[in-house]
């Protein structure tokens, strides 16, 4: 602060300027009064002027001679006086950031100007003054304690300052920091934190700054623009649409691929990305904890240059720690946006490691969260809260948890998603570890107004707090609490009856309460969202005996409600079994047979419910229990008869009720009883029905009955007509679990002929064709339509009808089943080589021979090799040659497969070079590297594929060279089977061993 200096040059007289330094005194001390900061400081300085006021009073009052050294003295005190009101002035009404951080320097002016007052006063020349001793004391211990008197800022603002300069010289870029050091500003000078006020104070203390370049204060300058660029970080200072522009300039145009670290960023002791680099005496760089630890243990010398090193001297290497900074957030911004792309596929498996990865990039810094909150990430985070992963739904609700810590935007953002507070609620019913996520998110979403007015809608969240009251986990249990304490808006009666006992009281007037009050709570019970957790605590708590005394009530209104409320409990399997132990079946299939009730949807709902008993008896406690849904041919005759006599909501329900129940434990009993009742039957004329869902329900029913029947039961009741229908429906269905069961059923059926012949005739190859090239169009039940195509096409290329086989070449299939010997499951891989084995079989006799030129030979093109395992002219089309069609390497790789299905499979397509000991195929074979991964199938647990590789091993050592390369390989192996084979197999044994020459060496193999 400046001082403004004023030089007297007019004779006053001394009362007048005795009266001018009082009134300048009383102007100081008022402005002191209304100074911005500083107050205490300020009201001390205050107490030492009205002292010297009353001084100068006193001697107003006296008869005092003029003197020069008296006016002079008066004279510096005005001087002094005005400029302590001057300091006093702009600490009222300058900006008051810029005060608070310009504090020590107000402090330290004060204090100058305390003790140049004080200096002043003492100028007095009171000696050659006739006044009392009491004034002189006066004077004398005013002056002596305005001297010894010190200033000090306060402990707040020397934090703030701390925290300033800490800022600046660590660049720090969060903007969690910023914000929390422009509030700390805001409380510490008395100004509102609302955004716009904070913004006012920020904008005018920018204007501070002009103003000091203006008047050439360079220093002064720097530091507020640092100060500036430091709190320019915060929420206040950029709206939230310039943060999203800039950031997505930014992501723009940083390409797609993370950026390796430069040499540079990594420390030379722990070759780790520097987070804290700092430079030593000797000019090098190193991570600050890896040099302090190689001081703390002893050594001084630089561990680059072994020059002696000052242990004290660690500077800050701000520009490369700079660099590094922005280096991470390119790599980070890249990062957050391709994991984005992952989350949004539908392949689970894919998700979990970037998901992970995700949380960790969350957990570093709140500007990581702000980022993903612009890329959209609450949404897609939301719709993975129902993932089939336990780790996935948990990932993905802490960091939805992180994003609502940040800000009040983001609880309202995830709110607004669709469904996304039911599906947070939901997870309340699940594992603790899920359970407490919730609702520590859920605690944290309440704490908006908005959003907790919102929450207090969402049917069971009430039900579900109560449940986890009585968690054994003392933080999820605290946090329901909390929760249900943020909800009192709701009922009360209902929450104080649901703490005593987590709703049993409630459960118990099912059963003993007024009528009125019994409906109220069925249709509670029908009504409300639950989870699985809950609707299996429901059902434990007693439930279910009170629902089925209902069943057999007069009136229709109370049945509809049971039977809805069971409905709703009876989709947990668990649930479903315990209604079948304690009689849910037999009330359920009365009301279900019952044609006179006058309530369609009743009817609807029961059946709904059975299949949901059905699809409990998948379980395999259902086996263990020996718990069955129908239990007689008598039962199962009179469900399935249903079926013709129903409409479609019955009818699907029944169709699905049956489906799960050949899925059981006791499945194959449920298929070979519908079989003999003729199920298929009706099945047959299902899969014309007009209602699709109908349709859909019986084709994957007849699928299941074509899985272990015996050929005459379809013979009888599938004809041209049902191929044909069944083809449609894999072209023109757009239910993908249908299509792959239609599929299923062709590739099941009875081979024989006649059948094959209306398949092809009516387009089969195709349809198939279609299928395996379009996986696109069946997501996620791609697998089973491919599985069931692939074995579907091996009806149409068995090598006793080239006909067909043709079609099946022209169609362009061959090199597809290639592809899926390298990309398909285990039994994609195994049909794919079946049929290839089939076309392979007839590759011999459809190659063509090698033209021979005459005795002028020498003149003419060297003639054509052909095919090294046929020896003839072979392509794909025409003789269908698996060496051309390269199938030889993905078929010798499935040698070593666990899959023992798939190992056969392409054995027996191998082979088909071998057949008849064709010494060109061998060459092949050998030439593919198939010979070691033949021979390492004799360690095979399966005695059919044994005896496949012996066969194999007596033709492939029929070729000397091959004998001696791999005979001793084989040798071991073949005397285990030897030794401990059945009789079969040990002759398979020693035929090999004798074409190795070893059975006579070795007469103990069969001791």
């Amino acid at each position: 602060m400046s001082k403004d200096v004023i030089f007297s040059t007019s004779v006053v007289p001394l009362s007048e300027l005795l009266s001018q330094a009082v009134l300048a005194i009383f102007d100081t001390v008022h402005a002191a009064k209304e100074v911005l900061i500083q107050k205490e400081n300020f009201k001390k300085f205050s107490t030492y002027l009205d002292r010297i006021a009353f001084i100068l009073k006193e001697l107003s009052e006296l008869n005092i001679d003029h003197s020069k050294s008296l006016e002079n003295a008066l004279e510096v005190l005005n001087r002094e006086i005005k400029v302590a009101k001057q300091l006093a002035l702009e600490c009222r009404n300058r900006n008051k950031v810029y005060l608070l951080i310009n504090c020590r320097k107000i402090v330290k002016a004060l204090e100058d100007s305390t003790k140049d007052i004080s200096r002043a006063v003492s100028l007095i020349p009171l000696a050659s003054l006739d006044v009392s001793s009491g004034i002189k004391n006066q004077v004398s211990k005013v002056t002596k304690d305005m001297l010894d008197s010190e200033y000090r800022a306060a402990v707040t603002e020397e934090e703030i300052l701390a925290k300033i300069q800490l800022g600046i010289q660590e660049r720090n870029g969060d903007r969690s920091y910023a914000n929390n050091l422009l509030v700390r500003i805001a409380e510490a000078v008395g100004i509102s934190t609302e955004q716009s006020e904070l913004k006012k104070e920020f904008e005018e203390f920018k204007r501070e700054r002009e103003d000091a370049t203006l008047h050439n204060d360079f220093p002064e300058a720097l530091q507020m623009e640092q100060i500036i660029a430091l709190l320019e970080k915060t929420d206040v200072t950029t709206p939230p649409e310039d943060k999203e522009k800039e950031y997505f300039e930014k992501r723009n145009s940083l390409g797609r691929k993370p950026l390796e670290p430069l040499h540079s960023f990594y420390c030379p002791i722990n070759m780790d990305v520097m987070v804290d680099p700092v430079e030593t005496s000797s000019g090098r760089t190193f991570e600050r904890s890896a040099i302090e630890k190689w001081f703390a243990q002893g050594n001084d010398l630089c561990p680059l240059t072994n020059i002696p090193l000052n242990t004290s001297v660690l500077r800050p290497n701000k520009s490369l720690r700079q660099s590094i900074e922005e280096w991470k957030n390119r790599n980070t911004i890249i990062t957050i946006a391709s994991i984005k792309l992952i989350l949004q596929s539908s392949d689970e498996q894919e998700m979990l490691q970037p998901l992970c990865k995700l949380r960790d990039i969350c957990i570093q810094r709140e500007l990581h969260r702000e980022w993903m909150t612009m890329e959209d990430y609450i949404p897609i985070l939301i719709g993975l809260l129902s993932a089939n992963n336990r780790e996935i739904r948990t990932q993905a609700l802490f960091i939805l948890f992180m994003l609502a810590k940040d800000s009040e935007d983001n609880k309202e953002r995830i709110a607004k998603v669709e469904n996304a507070l039911e599906s947070i609620v939901h997870l309340l019913a699940r594992q603790i570890g899920e359970i407490k996520l919730a609702l520590q998110l859920l605690l944290e979403l309440s704490r908006n107004n908005v959003v907790r007015d919102s929450l207090g809608t969402v049917q069971g969240c009430i039900l579900l707090l109560v449940t986890n009251l009585g968690s054994d986990d003392i933080q999820a249990s605290n946090d329901a609490q909390e929760l249900l304490e943020n909800l009192s808006f709701l009922d009360q009666n209902v929450i104080q009856m649901a703490k005593a006992n987590h709703f049993k009281p409630l459960l118990q007037r099912l059963s003993s309460g007024p009528e009125n009050v019994r409906m109220i709570m069925v249709k509670t019970l029908s009504e409300i969202e639950l989870t699985d957790r809950n609707k299996l605590s429901i059902l434990k708590d007693g439930a279910l005996r009170p629902l089925l005394q209902l069943l057999s009530n007069g009136d229709l209104e109370m049945k509809k409600v049971a039977v809805k409320a069971l409905l709703h409990l009876s989709n947990v399997p668990e649930n479903g079994l315990q209604m079948i132990r304690e009689g849910a079946v037999g009330p359920l299939f009365e009301l279900l047979y019952r044609h006179s009730l006058s309530s369609p949807t009743l009817r609807e709902q029961v059946a709904a419910t059975i299949m949901h008993l059905a699809t409990s008896t998948t379980l395999q406690e259902a086996d263990q229990e020996q718990v069955f849904l129908l239990e007689s041919e008598e039962d199962i005759f009179k469900l399935f008869s249903l079926i013709s006599l129903t409409g479609p909501d019955i009818q699907r329900s029944i169709l699905q009720s049956f489906h799960a129940m050949c899925q059981s434990p006791s499945g194959f009993n449920i298929r070979l009883k519908l079989r003999q009742l003729s199920a298929v039957q009706v099945l047959v004329q299902l899969c014309e029905a007009d209602n699709l869902i109908v349709r859909a329900n019986a084709v994957k029913l007849f699928l299941c009955l074509t899985e272990d029947g015996d050929e005459s039961t379809f013979l009888e009741h599938v004809g041209q007509r049902c191929t044909e229908t069944l083809l449609r429906i894999i072209k023109t269905s757009n239910d993908v679990e249908e299509i792959a069961a239609a599929m299923g059923i062709i590739s099941n059926l009875p081979k024989v002929r006649q059948l094959n012949q209306w398949l092809v005739d009516a387009g089969a190859v195709e349809t198939i064709f279609g299928c395996l090239t379009n996986g696109s169009k069946y997501a996620l039940h791609n697998r089973q339509v491919t599985e069931n195509a692939v074995g579907a096409l091996c009806r149409f290329t068995v090598s006793t009808n080239q006909e067909w086989q043709k079609r099946v070449a022209d169609a362009g299939i061959i090199p597809v089943l290639v592809q899926f010997l390298v990309s398909g499951t285990a039994l994609t891989k195994q049909n794919a080589a079946i049929a290839l084995k089939q076309f392979s079989e007839s590759s011999f006799g459809l190659s063509l021979p090698i033209k021979r030129h005459g005795i002028f030979q020498c003149f003419s093109a060297a003639p054509d090799t052909g095919c090294p395992a046929h020896l003839g002219m072979c392509t794909v089309e025409s003789s269908f040659c698996i060496f051309e069609a390269n199938a030889l390497e993905p078929l010798v790789r499935m040698l070593g497969e666990s899959d023992l299905g798939s190992c056969e499979a392409s054995l027996d397509a191998l082979l088909t070079l071998v057949d008849g000991e064709r010494r060109s195929g061998i060459k092949a074979l050998a030439e593919a590297n198939a010979i070691l991964p033949i021979i390492k199938l004799l360690g095979s647990p399966s005695d059919r594929l044994q005896e496949k590789t012996l066969v194999a091993l007596e033709r492939i050592f029929l070729l000397d060279e091959l004998k001696q390369k791999y005979g001793g390989l084989a040798q071991m192996p073949l005397v285990e089977i030897a030794q401990k084979k059945n009789n079969h197999l040990k002759s398979l044994a020693a035929k090999v061993l004798v074409r190795l020459n070893q059975l006579g060496q070795q007469s103990s193999y069969f001791g």
